[in-house]
């Protein structure tokens, strides 16, 4: 039975995705939050299950994360400078995606030895999972988007898939590994146990999204070949890269939203268990809050898809920016109504997801307007770079509430918060968040290129024609 044909976007941009390769695709997002979450425990079980000191365990993390955020600069010019005529993304899904497997089993061995030897082995494996392996299947992932098609309700809907699958992903990590390795016996060989099995969920992940994935921007099953070698762009060298990128005012926009909504990300994720123990005098709450938390979160990834296609990419950034900002204006007002912090704290959760779904579709708009200003794409160094501002950004949002904290003389040990810890706690619940919000509105409302694309593709064709 012939497939019904795909037909053209709003754009006139012809759509060659169907189901089936937008769930493969989305197996690459699964496999990354997976790691990330379990990357995220690390703490608990080095210094519970293993005994290292948390001083020790935090400059581990640190170094781990520095590290992570430079060698995503490193990924994007090696990605960039593949030999002509083989395939530049998807192999790497295979080349770091089984050993990223394989190595989720080994962060949990360190041996039962001296202090020293524990630390140099959580160092180096944590340096080769997240800041070799993760990053060398996130680079070449997130430029799959850019090469697989070429339009952008396209591109939106595999930010939704990815999005949604990351969560998904993310929350089922979080949510099972510690009863899991509570039953398995709650010792350092429950999580090896635990780390084989989600080892072979990445790999399974892996392959799959290698199995769906294409680096043309055709119908699977299409006779349309891939590019010749002589129709691959030649590598840009790395200092000439990242100068045309910052000469490029649209990737300059993704890379600055990218690293403020990743400081709201860290931020937002951490505040509510201070707010809740210090503010309403209950942490307990933060489960009930985790929970109708789903809500939005659910009605965000499937509204964004249906935003997009009315209201396009950037109008679906501006409205979701938009009750962002009006939330936390009204939390300055509402602080202390729980009630509203529930329902404000909703409306946050809420305009955060289409960022976490269209960054990616940003990022591809920006690199086809490299093409049309400078004649190369630059695939991965555009995501790299961008990538880079994402990793500093969490980094400085998971700090953020510390040394906010740290500046007032944050005293755990007593009943109540003085007057200075709450304003600190308010600081970074809604007045940070509240912040990132307007700048990124102010900033996506110059990010005018979604219109400007079917022209310059148009002019694009006329210059590859002459």
């Amino acid at each position: 039975m012939a497939k019904k044909p795909l037909g053209k976007d709003k754009f006139g941009v012809q759509k060659v995705m169907r189901l089936k390769d937008f769930f493969g695709d989305s197996m690459g997002q699964f496999a990354l939050n997976a790691m990330s979450t379990i990357v995220g425990q690390l703490t608990f079980f080095y210094t519970d299950k293993v005994g290292m000191a948390a001083g020790a365990v935090a400059t581990v993390l640190l170094i781990s994360k520095i590290l992570d955020a430079f060698t995503d600069l490193i990924m994007g010019n090696i990605v960039d400078h593949t030999k002509p005529g083989k395939e530049r993304y998807r192999p790497w899904l295979l080349r770091a995606g089984i050993p990223a497997g394989i190595m989720l089993v080994l962060m949990f061995t360190v041996p039962k030895a001296a202090s020293g030897v524990q630390i140099a082995y959580a160092l180096i494996s944590n340096i080769l999972l997240s800041a070799v392996l993760y990053t060398a299947i996130a680079i070449p992932y997130q430029s799959l988007m850019i090469v697989r098609t070429n339009s952008q309700e396209e591109r939106g809907v595999m930010g939704q898939w990815r999005g949604a699958m990351g969560y998904v992903a993310g929350f089922i990590m979080a949510v099972l590994i510690i009863p899991i390795t509570n039953m398995l016996g709650g010792t350092q060989s429950a999580w090896i146990k635990f780390g084989f099995v989600a080892g072979l969920v990445v790999i399974l992940m892996m392959l799959i999204c290698y199995a769906t994935s294409r680096e043309t921007a055709t119908e699977a099953g299409s006779e349309a070949k891939a590019a010749e070698p002589g129709e691959q762009e030649e590598p840009v060298p790395f200092k000439e890269a990242i100068d045309k990128l910052f000469h490029n005012k649209y990737w300059v926009i993704v890379l600055v939203i990218n690293l403020l909504s990743s400081i709201l990300y860290g931020t937002t994720s951490a505040a509510g268990t201070y707010y809740c123990k210090w503010i309403f005098g209950n942490d307990n709450l933060v489960a009930l809050l985790g929970g109708i938390g789903l809500i939005p979160t659910i009605i965000g990834f499937v509204s964004v898809g249906l935003l997009v296609k009315k209201l396009g990419v950037v109008r679906t950034l501006k409205f979701s920016f938009g009750i962002g900002v009006t939330a936390n204006i009204l939390m300055i007002f509402l602080h202390n109504n729980f009630v509203a912090y529930v329902i404000l704290g909703c409306c946050t959760t809420f305009a955060t997801i289409p960022m976490m779904c269209l960054v990616g579709v940003l990022t591809g708009m920006s690199v086809d307007y490299n093409e049309y200003k400078y004649g190369a794409r630059m695939v991965a160094s555009s995501n790299s770079a961008s990538g880079f501002g994402g990793k500093v950004g969490s980094g400085i949002g998971g700090s953020l509430i510390g040394w906010m904290l740290a500046a007032v003389g944050y005293d755990a040990t007593l009943t109540a918060a003085p007057a200075a810890t709450k304003m600190a706690i308010y600081g970074f619940s809604f007045v940070i968040p509240l912040l990132m919000f307007v700048v990124m509105l102010i900033l996506v409302s110059q990010f005018d290129l979604e219109k400007r694309l079917p022209g310059m593709r148009e002019e694009m064709a006329k210059r590859t024609f002459r």
